[in-house]
């Protein structure tokens, strides 16, 4: 009997710790896009498409997995952010700060990424086919693996051609 109710409780015990983390990553992302403000905040997995984000702070911010296809985040803070495997098709991130950023197996495909930062980025296994990255800054970036078919890399710094 003792055992039946400790094993019960041992299998319910990260259902419950679980359940909250959702409901707190919806507030999250509602005061994202109320304040555009979200330093170190966990919103891996969110569900941000096309969402205007532009001039946002998510600096150190968990973005792990997050769908921002077409969000606008022209400008945004997302030094040291984690976007592995975030879905960014289509994104503006024009001038947007990706300093250090973990953009690991991240799809870009298509997003306009003119003048961003990405100064050491990792960029490792990335897909940037038919991104805009003119005058972006990829010094030391990690770019092994990284998909570049079709595009636009003119003015775009730390590529070799």
């Amino acid at each position: 009997m003792k055992l039946t109710t400790l094993l019960t409780a041992a299998i319910s015990m990260p259902i419950m710790l679980a359940a909250p983390a959702g409901a707190e990553n919806s507030a999250l992302v509602r005061r994202l896009l109320e304040t555009k403000e979200c330093v170190g905040c966990d919103l891996s997995g969110a569900k941000l498409r096309g969402a205007d984000l532009r001039e946002a702070n998510l600096q150190r911010a968990n973005l792990r997995g997050a769908d921002l296809r077409g969000a606008k985040l022209g400008g945004a803070n997302l030094y040291v952010a984690d976007l592995e495997c975030a879905r960014l098709n289509r994104a503006e991130l024009g001038g947007a700060v990706l300093r250090f950023a973990n953009l690991r197996n991240a799809k870009l495909e298509s997003a306009d990424l003119n003048g961003a930062n990405l100064r050491f980025a990792d960029l490792r296994g990335a897909n940037l086919e038919k991104a805009n990255l003119s005058d972006a800054d990829l010094m030391m970036a990690e770019l092994d693996f990284a998909k570049f078919k079709g595009a636009i890399v003119q003015g775009a710094m730390g590529l070799s051609h």
